[in-house]
């Protein structure tokens, strides 16, 4: 866009922040990328070098028993990949942020943007983050001072639950009359093989063990061309059992028989976590305001029975630019003559693909077998039946209590093992995703009252921000003063997927960004 701006002899300059120290560092997927976008927008991508070379070629969804597997003799069409490429999303975003260059996109990685810039209603940049802050949030030593970055035009584009995405809801309202945001957790290993022992294009997804009939969820094992294989459990936040924990379940999930034979003799090389945004057609927010445009993750754009939202992101990106094109040409930045961008929006496949789905998620609130019937029926009638109320709510209002739950109000905490061959342990993991953070800065983990962790979360859910945080962030441990636990957070380890912020019963812990640059590394995620 930039070159083209400079062609119509306008003067502008197109830049980007990243809060990973490159871009694609905290880029993470299955992934089975839908290249619908990719062709559109790059057709000789595979002259360029985009890293999709490994074409589906197999299909396969099981579901599990605890000892047992049942093949699904018919893939609903919504689920069928064959066409698809199976890849690494943070290599992928690598190459794009190469071709934006070449294109005069000024790339900034390592700037975490943690406010809106906003003038009488109208969104006029953003703020990035302190660097150098001590552990009182004092200036130390290296201290550097965030910097407002002035634009005519912003576009968020910060994948699930945003930090500027959730100022723009806070005060812009851009979820008035929305749903609330709903997500998964998805947890990822990436494993490597002898050569000869993977089968490149090989995609299987899993249903029903280890998690129960009432959560939603699944796995998905993917195999590519480089004698990798990504595998992964992906849990719907909306859970109710507070000794849940998706990190856990993952781990027994590698032990079934379907999955170990295919592990045994490899290593596991990477990991990391993420949540997805689940909530669909009807949490997608406003998508235009003065000055501002949304795109992506960040507007709910993920096809939840197809697991697929990448394609979408790329395609509102493309029809964001050609509306910043236009406001440019014409000199107009108001949200008049950016809500163009909307009804490109809904005159594209992004939007007739989450109307199709609209209900999906809804459909399994009463259970997995009464979903699955909704949804087979849903998959061949446009999702116009059964229909649903649309309606939804936050998924931390979906945890209940260990007496609701178990029927008596304690319950004792499972204590998994790991053999550290083909089950590991959370910091085990988290070493493996490249994990790092100033620990001299303030931690990024605001917990707004930690007299709620010690008293009521303890006794009513028995803390279970332990379970649900795939990365040993939040620790009860023993207070030799007085003989009782306390939280600590250990932020060091945050793999900034966000799960506390959203599934926290009392919704006490506010996830920020850290310094810039801080977080995961992420390679082959």
């Amino acid at each position: 866009m930039q070159r083209k701006l400079k062609a119509a002899g306008k003067e502008a300059m197109v830049a980007l922040i990243e809060k990973g120290s490159e871009l694609g560092a905290h880029a993470l997927s299955g992934a089975v990328l839908d290249p619908v976008a990719l062709r559109e927008l790059f057709p000789d991508y595979q002259e360029k070098g985009a890293p999709v070379t490994c074409e589906v070629h197999h299909e396969n969804i099981y579901l599990l028993t605890e000892t047992g597997q049942f093949p699904v003799p018919l893939i609903p069409p919504p689920m069928q990949n064959e066409g698809n490429f199976i890849m690494s999303l943070g290599s992928f975003v690598r190459w794009l942020g190469k071709q934006a260059e070449e294109e005069g996109v000024n790339l900034f990685p390592g700037f975490a943007g943690v406010d809106l810039l906003i003038e009488d209603g109208n969104v006029v940049g953003v703020r990035s983050g302190d660097k150098g802050l001590n552990k009182d949030r004092q200036p130390g030593d290296n201290y550097e001072p965030g910097v407002d970055i002035k634009a005519k035009v912003t576009i968020l584009g910060e994948g699930p639950l945003g930090t500027l995405t959730r100022i723009a809801y806070q005060k812009l309202g851009i979820g008035e009359g929305k749903n609330p945001q709903s997500y998964a957790t998805g947890v990822k290993e990436v494993w490597e093989l002898p050569a000869g022992r993977t089968k490149p294009g090989s995609v299987i997804h899993t249903m029903g063990w280890p998690l129960d009939s009432k959560t939603f969820g699944g796995g998905f094992i993917y195999q590519d061309d480089k004698n990798l294989v990504s595998i992964g459990l992906v849990v719907g936040l909306d859970y109710a059992d507070p000794y849940l924990d998706p990190h856990r379940d993952f781990q027994r999930m590698k032990l079934h028989p379907l999955i170990k034979p295919l592990l045994e003799g490899g290593k596991m090389v990477h990991y990391g976590a993420k949540v997805i945004p689940e909530g669909g057609f009807f949490s997608v927010p406003r998508l235009v305001s003065h000055g501002m445009l949304v795109v992506g993750d960040s507007a709910a754009m993920v096809n939840v029975p197809k697991l697929k939202g990448i394609h979408y992101a790329m395609k509102a990106g493309m029809l964001a630019a050609e509306t910043v094109f236009e406001a440019f040409d014409a000199g107009d930045f108001s949200a008049q003559k950016l809500a163009s961008y909307q009804q490109r929006v809904e005159d594209s496949y992004i939007w007739q693909d989450l109307r199709a789905t609209r209900y999906f998620k809804e459909y399994f609130k009463d259970g997995f077998h009464v979903g699955t019937l909704k949804a087979g029926i849903s998959f061949y009638t446009g999702g116009n039946f059964p229909g649903g109320t649309g309606q939804g709510h936050a998924d931390y209002e979906g945890m209940r209590t260990i007496k609701q739950v178990y029927g008596s109000a304690t319950h004792p905490a499972p204590q998994p093992k790991f053999d550290k061959q083909m089950t590991f342990g959370k910091l085990d993991d988290v070493y493996l995703s490249g994990t790092k953070h100033n620990e001299k800065q303030p931690s990024h983990l605001i917990v707004k009252d930690f007299d709620i962790c010690h008293t009521r979360c303890k006794e009513e859910y028995g803390n279970p921000c332990q379970r649900f945080c795939p990365a040993s962030v939040y620790e009860m441990v023993p207070d030799p003063k007085d003989r009782e636990t306390k939280l600590m957070v250990n932020f060091a380890n945050c793999v900034h997927c966000k799960t506390c912020d959203i599934k926290d019963p009392y919704k006490n812990i506010l996830w920020t960004p850290p310094e810039g640059g801080d977080g995961p590394e992420y390679v082959n995620l």
